[in-house]
Order: C-alpha cells, then sequence, then structure tokens
C-alpha cells in the first residue's frame, strides 16, 4: 500500500539490526581510520579549507546545518584535541549558537575546493567571547563578537565518491545562476511578495549587493 508520500511503508528500515543486514561488513580501515585528535594531515587539510558545515540540534530535537567560510585556514587549531572557529556577521538567526548553548554536539565537515576527499570531525561544542582569541581572529580590522570552541572526540577524512558522483568541482557542471531568480527575488516571493516592477527588483538586489560588501566582517 502506498501512503501520500508516494513510497511503501512496509519497506521502511526501522532498526539498526535491519539496516546492517542491509550491507556488507564496515571495512576494518573506516573503523580504525578515526582518531580522537588531530594529526599532522588533519591540520594540513583544516589549513588549506575556506569552507565548512556545521551540523547541530536544537533542544526539541530538530537537525540544523549551516555554512562558515573566510579564506583558507580560518578554523584556529588550539590544540591536538580544539579548534575555534570565529562566528562572521550573518542573519543574526543565530540557529546554531542557540542549539550549541542547548545541545553542545556538533559535525562539522570541512572541503577544500579542487579536492573530491572531505575532513570530517564530531565533538562538543562551546560559545566563548573571550577577547584574546577574538583579536587573534579579527579580519580587516574587526574581530568577531564570539567564536564557537569544538572539543574533538571523532576526526576522519571521508572518500571522495560523493564529490566524484556530483562533478562537483568539474567545470562542464558549472550551471548558470541566471537561470534561477535572485535570492531577493525568491525570499520575498516566500514572504511579503516580489516588486513586479523590474527595476524596482534590481534595485533591491543591488542593495543585497552593497550590503554584502559593508557587512561581510
Amino acid at each position: 500500500m502506498t501512503n501520500e508520500t508516494g513510497f511503501r511503508p512496509e519497506y521502511l528500515v526501522t532498526s539498526e539490526e535491519e539496516l546492517r543486514s542491509l550491507f556488507p561488513p564496515t571495512h576494518e580501515v573506516a573503523l580504525k581510520k578515526c582518531q580522537d585528535r588531530l594529526d599532522h594531515h588533519a591540520r594540513d587539510f583544516m589549513a588549506r579549507s575556506p569552507f565548512l558545515c556545521i551540523g547541530t540540534q536544537s533542544p526539541d530535537g530538530s537537525a540544523d546545518v549551516s555554512p562558515r567560510g573566510d579564506p583558507r585556514g580560518f578554523v584556529h587549531v588550539l590544540d591536538d584535541r580544539t579548534l575555534a572557529i570565529p562566528d562572521r556577521p550573518g542573519n543574526n538567526r543565530l540557529d546554531t549558537q542557540s542549539n550549541i548553548i542547548a545541545n553542545p554536539s556538533v559535525g562539522l565537515l570541512f572541503m577544500v575546493p579542487g579536492f573530491d576527499e572531505t575532513l570530517r570531525i564530531n565533538g562538543k561544542a562551546r560559545i566563548t567571547r573571550d577577547p584574546d582569541l577574538l583579536a587573534s581572529m579579527a579580519m580587516k580590522g574587526r574581530a568577531p563578537t564570539i567564536a564557537i570552541v569544538v572539543a574533538i572526540e571523532e576526526v576522519f577524512l571521508h572518500c571522495a565518491k560523493a564529490f566524484r558522483r556530483s562533478g562537483l568541482w568539474d567545470p562542464d557542471q558549472l550551471q548558470n545562476r541566471d537561470e534561477m531568480p535572485s535570492l531577493s527575488k525568491m525570499i520575498l516571493d516566500q514572504t511579503t511578495g516580489a516588486p513586479q516592477d523590474a527595476d524596482e527588483m534590481n534595485r533591491i538586489d543591488a542593495a543585497l549587493e552593497e550590503e554584502y560588501a559593508k557587512s561581510m566582517y
């Protein structure tokens, strides 16, 4: 019997035992590669990375993933088991930060342009406003208001399959941004309604670009 979402509920996988029965055993190397601290390979990878995604969980259990980006090597390694992420200006929803206060467990995924492999780090996060640490993270003369400090519990390199399947860095896979509306247009469509006048919409788009230039740091 198919439900309204289009899949048959009798085929839902509802236990880890059932899940694992569908796959071969985990390769020994995949188990052993998980470390509890940064080695020189993880440090080198992070030093090249200008981008990461951080996964958190809200008090009610809802999941959230947020991007973080800066010049390569923006994440500070405090020691082999601790790192710090500068919290740059955003939209002030503070989803990630609020989630960390409620539930400190986080997952990080580091990416390097041109690399098909990724670096994954799981651990416990805290929010700090330590002025010395924040001053060391200043960009263009402006220190972040807070930083996210992560106590590392697991760190491991992740294979290239997802990036190779997606062709993420393949220039032939680049898409024309003009094939979708601007961010401003889409958000206005979803909220208060976008103006019908093209010149007014262009003005709003230009204002967003100006705001990017002023509020990046």
